[in-house]
């Protein structure tokens, strides 16, 4: 997939002016979402002023949709900047992923755990 034009819109769980959000296809957790840009973007540093100041507002709205459904007891929010970063689709997405008492045994560190070894201090 090179970016998410193609997404059906049966599958847009909400849109506004900016983003609009998906269920991920190949969820880590159950209610991970894709926040994505209306206009392709590349990454995160490749957004308009107007669009980085709206995707709080949007990253609420997907938790809302996910607590309608699912109850986590936290959240990592996620964007992959770059190849070397492990960005497959360059049409910027910012994953919401719930998280849940006992999903890992040791969550400490959690996203400091992209490199492994890292994560632990």
């Amino acid at each position: 997939m090179k970016d998410f034009t193609q997404i059906p819109q049966e599958r847009i769980l909400y849109k506004d002016d900016y983003f609009f959000i998906i269920e991920d296809i190949f969820p880590v957790s159950p209610g991970h979402l894709l926040i994505i840009t209306n206009i392709v973007r590349e990454d995160y540093f490749a957004l308009t002023q107007k669009e980085q100041q709206a995707l709080p507002v949007a990253i609420q709205a997907a938790k809302q949709i996910v607590l309608t459904k699912y109850s986590p007891d936290g959240f990592n929010i996620g964007m992959n900047c770059g190849a070397t970063a492990g960005q497959t689709v360059f049409h910027f997405h910012c994953h919401l992923i719930p998280r849940y008492n006992g999903d890992m045994e040791n969550p400490r560190g959690g996203v400091r755990h992209v490199i492994p070894s890292k994560g632990n201090y």
